[in-house]
């Protein structure tokens, strides 16, 4: 690796790792700067996922205070995001994703709207219990559609499982960012096992990026902890809106 590489690949990374931490993202950051320095899609894509995982693992550390008082609460979630990333992952293996790749804008469309019109759905749907999140059947078998979505295609599952917490009934958007981070781990632990085996991982870019990342992931997360809350909402929304404007473009 040369110096403008190791520069390349491990600033992309760090940003990445903060985007992630804070409203999802980060993967435009990463997967095209390993493209660019040469790696081949398959195995840059593998090993952004790889690198990527302990940022969120690092993020979510950032949040562990919010996180302490949801430990009961976040089992059942973990078993899902554990089963559905393990069925996305399959997923990936026996379909083509050509048909999929075209609905991931349309995915990120609804998924944006959902979060920027959360609080009031959450309202409607759930009366005098707003605010106050539980695991009902609703809510587990969205955040399992979530992790299924993860495990087969990563971009664009953190403002999925965004919307989907904020509809369950968490209207604080820290919390919604510690739990997103930690769930998105667990998802992403099933993926990153299966490139491992494979062998589909370029280890010298991915552990370069793995450290960026993780500091990104922290440091993203405590800068976002001192944001105002509505401040910090509105930022994810117009990430939000990003992310589905670049797929519409890329794909139509």
């Amino acid at each position: 690796m040369e110096l403008w590489q190791i520069t390349l690949v491990g600033l992309a990374a760090f940003c990445a790792g903060a985007m992630n931490s804070v409203a999802g993202g980060g993967t435009f950051f990463s997967f095209p700067a390993l493209l660019a320095v040469g790696v081949p899609p398959v195995v840059a894509n593998a090993s952004n996922s790889v690198a990527l995982w302990p940022a969120s693992l690092s993020g979510a550390w950032a949040y562990r205070e919010e996180l302490a008082r949801y430990k009961r609460y976040l089992i059942p979630l973990g078993i899902v995001s554990l089963i559905g990333g393990a069925a996305g992952g399959l997923l990936l293996l026996n379909i083509q994703d050509a048909t999929f790749s075209r609905l991931i804008p349309w995915l990120l469309l609804f998924a944006t709207l959902l979060f920027a019109f959360s609080g009031k759905i959450s309202g409607w749907l759930r009366g005098a219990q707003a605010g106050q999140p539980r695991n009902s059947v609703g809510a587990l078998g969205g955040h399992a559609v979530v992790s299924v979505y993860g495990g087969f295609f990563g971009a664009g599952m953190g403002i999925l499982m965004l919307a989907s917490l904020a509809i369950a009934g968490h209207d604080d958007v820290h919390e919604i960012n510690a739990i997103k981070n930690l769930l998105s781990a667990v998802i992403y632990s099933v993926t990153v096992l299966t490139f491992v085996i494979a062998g589909a991982v370029d280890w010298p870019y991915t552990l370069l990026m793995a450290a960026t990342a993780i500091l990104g992931g922290y440091l993203g997360a405590r800068f976002a902890r001192r944001i105002p809350a509505q401040w910090l909402r509105r930022f994810i929304i117009a990430v939000g809106f990003c992310l589905t404007g670049f797929y519409f473009f890329k794909t139509y």
